[in-house]
């Protein structure tokens, strides 16, 4: 039997793409409408906008654990979390969790190599871009990496927070995201990861100046892999 996948859901959006994407992409290994079981929780998205924007790094792992611990007992054998941003508390839930996780970042990172690119542009929210969660797996791996000028940081994260986040599309996101991205292509990236959940909504390899790494569909495809084949020796 495939092991009980857990989620850790933070955003809505981003969460419901990457639970979607397990259900529908399940079927091409377990057959017709299979897929492995799942157990998804999430407190309210305000406590953690709360934390992060007090920089309070040790709240937002309290409601990590929090999760991860109600997903446990619900039976789950690991757990994913379908937002970037979190993940820079990571150091702090991981040494307390009942369960072992996959990391977003070193799944990208690992797709990033197996296609062969050298230097990756980072776009999500303005905590996320900020952070050392990709850079520092991407230089584990002799990847390089550049950051969007501060202003752009700003743009690419209000269309986040209040267009993608609340389930709103527009031209005119979809727009600054591509300037964004032709930005990081003349920086000399190779391609650009797409480090918040929701932004696979609007960009994708179609509409892109770089190709793109799918952080919300990776990371399914990655829970997939674990929870049919198990986790590595």
């Amino acid at each position: 039997m495939p092991q009980h996948i857990g989620i850790v859901a933070c955003s809505a959006e981003g969460a419901a793409l990457c639970y979607r994407t397990i259900c529908m992409e399940g079927a091409a290994w377990l057959g017709a409408h299979g897929h492995p079981e799942i157990s998804m929780h999430t407190p309210s998205l305000a406590a953690y906008v709360e934390c992060l924007d007090r920089g309070d790094l040790d709240g937002v792992a309290a409601l990590m654990l929090g999760s991860a611990r109600k997903l446990a007992a619900a039976g789950a054998d690991f757990l994913i979390c379908p937002d970037n941003t979190i993940h820079a508390a990571m150091d702090r839930v991981a040494p307390l969790s009942p369960l072992p996780w996959l990391h977003i970042a070193d799944v990208v990172a690992d797709a990033a190599l197996a296609r062969g690119f050298r230097c990756l542009g980072i776009t999500g929210t303005r905590w996320l871009v900020d952070s050392d969660v990709y850079p520092a797996k991407l230089e584990s791996r002799g990847l390089r990496h550049v950051r969007p000028p501060v202003a752009d940081r700003v743009a690419i994260d209000r269309v986040i927070m209040d267009e993608l986040v609340p389930g709103v599309s527009t031209p005119q996101g979809v727009a600054i995201f591509q300037r964004v991205i032709g930005g990081l292509r003349d920086a000399g990236c190779d391609a650009v990861v797409l480090g918040c959940t929701e932004i696979p909504l609007i960009i994708g390899d179609g509409n892109s100046p770089l190709p793109t790494l799918d952080s919300t569909r990776l990371l399914a495809r990655a829970a997939l892999r674990r929870a049919i084949e198990g986790a590595p020796a």
